[in-house]
C-alpha cells in the first residue's frame, strides 16, 4: 500500500450505509485490509468515491475502529471540505 508506506492484505468487504438527518448520504462496499509494516495502524478501510475516479483510504487510528466509523469520518471530512472549497476537489489521506 504505497500511500501509507506498508504492505496490505485484503481481509473482507463490508456493506456500509451512512445516514444523516434521515437521508442516506453514502452507501456501498468498504474493503478492509490488514496492514503489515505500518507503525501505528493494523487495518485500513477503503472505498471508491461516489462521484469521482478516486479511492478513499482511512487507517484504523482513533476514533476509527471499524468500517462504519471509517465511512462516518470520511463522509464528515468530505462535507467539511466541500464547504471550505465550495464544491472543489476532495482528497482524504
Amino acid at each position: 500500500m504505497q500511500l501509507h508506506d506498508c504492505s496490505a492484505t485484503w481481509r473482507k468487504s463490508v456493506y456500509v450505509e451512512e445516514v444523516s438527518h434521515g437521508e442516506v448520504v453514502w452507501s456501498g462496499k468498504v474493503e478492509v485490509f490488514d496492514l503489515t509494516g505500518h507503525p501505528k495502524a493494523k487495518h485500513c478501510y477503503a472505498w471508491r468515491h461516489a462521484e469521482r475516479e478516486q479511492f478513499i483510504t482511512i487507517l484504523d487510528l482513533p476514533p476509527v475502529t471499524d468500517a462504519y466509523i471509517a465511512v462516518k469520518v470520511g463522509v464528515s471530512h468530505q462535507i467539511k471540505k466541500r464547504g471550505q472549497n465550495d464544491g472543489g476537489e476532495i482528497q482524504i489521506r
